[in-house]
């Protein structure tokens, strides 16, 4: 499984690249390979043409000549790169198959056809006599070893063959000539115009790739965004009709979506505002109660559904805030919530730094990280908070020793309104929507918020936020503290 994994690329981009490199490379070898045996082919049947006719040739020259003349001009045509002689004995035809004996078949069937119905017999030569001969005279520089030079053939660079043809008279004359058997020279000019066109078909290929691909990306990419801003501006509607729709698509759905959000935030906020009215009515109707210990009961209840009225409002809210993103300086922002929470009779202790300042939105952060303390000083008297600053994310793990939470209640306490007690009593089971709003914030700049139970005793709080999808990269502007 691991080496499938490294063989075949995670990305679409680099499948399609891997699927049509893989599939031209093998069709341009079986190219390669197909056109160099057509080539090795038609150049031997050329070769082989112009030797048989040569022979034809000389056969029908020496045929109508009595024995006396045929040797005298025998002896004037007993040259490489074709030797003749009329005294060789007749040839076996019953000789074991060797390397090339297709090629010699070939070319007994060429020479048949140039002669007609003469009597002939086609052998490859395995060192007879003419072959000597054939390497002595190239050895010596003359004129068989000139001509087998210019045919691109050395002694040992083409197929030596024995042709024996027979007269009207039954005599036979012997013919042992080289053929060219395999291509000398390397065909480099049919390799390069191969690699030309595969070069080329490369380039087109990933070019095409990367223009029907890079659509996905940028519309992936705009999903992503779409987590951290409904109101980001929507996707140009340009391109092949397939990605025309698939823009069109996504900016309806966004549509869709931030008329949605924008809806449920009016209904609350106008429902957290007729309430506020009543909840002030009453408030002063509790004033003038003479019961000391019923007025505070009142007063407690009438907090506790203001509270719950305006923590439910920011929830349903989430991250949508008209608050700019600018430089904030972390450490500042933790040292306030620190003093702040000492002032409540609360410790907390800080370590670690950030090393620049971070590009967000201050009062969301400040919330943010309230709600976190607020969560941890619940079941804590206690706090730690541990920074870790890398040029990708800032690292914020919120600390305590308290009881921690059951495994697989991990991820339901960032439900809405749902708390690990039945009590509904806010002063010990809380209203259950902070840690929702703190990861909706977390979320909003581009990262997380998980809970896990330390192995000593206690809940951690793990707080990512990152640096590249607020600005892509380290901000050294002036920072801002949110106080």
């Amino acid at each position: 499984m691991a080496l499938r994994l490294r063989i075949v690329p995670r990305s679409l981009f680099g499948r399609l690249v891997l699927i049509l490199i893989g599939g031209l490379l093998v069709a341009q070898l079986l190219s390669t390979a197909l056109n160099l045996a057509e080539r090795d082919r038609l150049i031997f049947r050329a070769g082989g043409m112009r030797t048989a006719q040569r022979i034809a040739d000389i056969v029908e020259l020496l045929e109508p000549l009595s024995a006396a003349e045929r040797r005298r001009i025998v002896a004037v045509l007993n040259a490489p790169p074709l030797r003749v002689s009329l005294d060789v004995p007749l040839q076996s035809e019953d000789r074991p198959a060797a390397d090339g004996e297709t090629h010699a078949t070939m070319f007994g069937a060429m020479l048949q056809a140039s002669l007609g119905e003469r009597a002939v017999r086609v052998v490859r030569s395995e060192g007879g006599f003419g072959r000597r001969a054939l390497m002595a005279g190239a050895e010596r520089g003359g004129r068989g070893g000139s001509h087998m030079r210019g045919m691109g053939q050395g002694p040992g660079g083409g197929m030596a063959v024995v042709a024996q043809v027979q007269f009207a008279d039954g005599t036979w004359v012997t013919f042992d000539s080289y053929l060219p058997q395999d291509v000398a020279d390397f065909p480099q000019r049919l390799l390069l115009t191969l690699l030309i066109l595969l070069v080329a078909v490369i380039a087109l290929s990933l070019i095409a790739v990367r223009w029907v691909t890079r659509p996905l990306h940028l519309l992936a990419a705009a999903a992503e965004d779409l987590g951290r801003d409904i109101h980001r501006p929507p996707l140009a509607e340009k391109g092949p009709t397939e990605v025309r729709r698939a823009a069109q698509a996504f900016n309806t759905m966004q549509a869709r979506l931030r008329s949605y959000i924008d809806d449920r935030v009016r209904i609350l906020t106008a429902i957290s505002h007729d309430l506020k009215t009543p909840i002030t009515r009453m408030r002063l109707r509790t004033e003038l109660l003479d019961d000391e210990n019923t007025r505070d009961r009142f007063e407690r209840d009438l907090a506790e559904m203001e509270s719950m009225v305006t923590q439910t409002l920011e929830f349903m809210r989430g991250s949508a805030s008209d608050e700019a993103s600018r430089p904030i300086d972390l450490m500042a922002l933790l040292e306030s919530l620190a003093a702040d929470a000492q002032e409540t009779g609360h410790a907390v202790r800080i370590e670690g730094s950030a090393a620049v300042p971070y590009v967000g939105k201050p009062q969301l952060l400040k919330r943010c990280l309230s709600n976190l303390l607020e969560n941890a000083f619940r079941y804590a008297t206690a706090a730690r908070l541990v920074v870790e600053d890398d040029p990708a994310r800032v690292r914020i793990r919120v600390l305590d020793d308290g009881p921690g939470i059951p495994e697989a209640e991990l991820e339901r306490v960032f439900e809405p309104f749902y708390r690990l007690e039945e009590s509904r009593n806010r002063g010990t089971g809380g209203s259950g929507l902070g840690l929702g709003i703190a990861r909706n914030i977390a979320r909003s700049h581009g990262g997380d918020l998980v809970l896990r139970n330390r192995t000593e005793g206690g809940l951690e709080a793990l707080l990512t936020l990152s640096r590249q999808a607020a600005t892509g990269g380290y901000d050294a502007r002036p920072p801002t503290t949110a106080r």
